[in-house]
């Protein structure tokens, strides 16, 4: 990537890492602005509910900007990111125990200016498709959505979730077949 100070340089996560351990705010704040959609876009689904997910993740950056420096490896900030991220949102879920639902008047739907009866169909099928996560195990949960929303490969999610890539592997697997039995209909 580039080298300097420029305003409008664009450093790759190591080096905004190496700059953040030395006190550099405006390099963790590069990586926050960077690396925060995916965060909540995980917690969210995690968790279905915005506030939840808002919470976890400004917990997750506020403590890994305390912990920075224990960090051995530079380039391993985003995988410690999913980490960090889904273990929270275990640990709101497993707090909660009753499961809250989500309203599906409050769910953005994909497309604002679709056929409204696209867009019906959309939002039923997103509706559909919260209920059918939240049927799963919250690890079944965290595993699938790391591979299939985020694109984690099966060491990265085995690694997020202290797991052996073999369990993350049947955790996916069971989540698929709970998902496609749930989501028949609307295939």
């Amino acid at each position: 990537m580039t080298a300097g100070t420029g305003l409008g340089e664009v450093l790759d996560d190591a080096t905004l890492v190496a700059r953040a351990r030395d006190g550099d705010v405006r390099a963790y704040e590069q990586l926050v602005r960077r690396y925060q959609g995916p965060m909540y876009r995980l917690a969210l689904r995690m968790l279905a509910a915005a506030g939840d997910a808002e919470d976890v993740v400004q917990e997750v950056f506020l403590t890994v900007w305390r912990r920075l420096e224990q960090l051995q490896d530079d380039s391993a900030f985003v995988g410690w990111l999913y980490r960090s991220t889904t273990n929270r949102c275990l640990n709101v879920i497993r707090a909660r125990r009753p499961v809250t639902d989500v309203d599906p008047d409050d769910t953005e739907t994909p497309r604002g200016d679709a056929r409204p009866e696209r867009a019906a169909e959309v939002s039923a099928q997103m509706a559909a498709l919260t209920t059918a996560l939240a049927g799963l195990t919250p690890e079944q949960r965290a595993c699938w959505l790391l591979r299939e929303v985020h694109g984690r490969s099966y060491e990265e999610i085995a690694e997020a979730v202290s797991a052996s890539p073999t369990a993350v592997r049947g955790r996916i697997a069971r989540a698929r077949a709970q998902l496609a039995e749930v989501m028949r209909p609307w295939r």
